[in-house]
């Protein structure tokens, strides 16, 4: 007969699934994978920092109340995605990291957003880039 999973064992999976999923989520904004909901190749170096930083955060705050395992998947999580940000900086080439690029992708969908306000807008001069991109479809 299978064992019941201990408390301690469940949180243990469920903080190795938080990590991952933040580690994911900034690799997605490296431009690493593709956006899912836009299916192109996104980067955005100031959600990829928030990103990173949240899981230093996590480390801070949870140090000394993790096992080995999670130490290291903690470590070596921060390592990987910082060398990958660098990367991705460099290859931006100093672009403002304020301001999420697309990378071109062949057969992407084109993007609608909803709730813009045209009010005030020129024909001819493009519209400023939000500071946020969010979309609750």
């Amino acid at each position: 007969m299978a064992k019941e999973p201990t408390r301690e064992e469940i949180d243990k999976v469920m903080f190795m699934n938080l990590v991952m999923m933040l580690s994911t989520s900034a690799i997605q904004q490296l431009g690493k994978l593709e956006n899912p909901i836009t299916n192109k190749i996104e980067i955005d170096l100031e959600g990829a920092q928030a990103t990173i930083d949240m899981i230093e955060m996590l480390e801070k705050k949870t140090k000394g109340n993790l096992d080995k395992d999670e130490e290291a998947l903690v470590r070596q999580t921060l390592s990987a995605l910082q060398m990958h940000f660098v990367e991705t900086a460099r290859e931006e080439g100093g672009k403002a990291a304020s301001k999420p690029s697309e990378a071109p992708k062949a057969e992407s969908k084109p993007s609608t957003e909803h709730g813009a306000s045209t009010a005030g807008e020129q024909p001819g001069k493009p519209k400023p880039e939000p500071k946020f991109h969010k979309s609750y479809e």
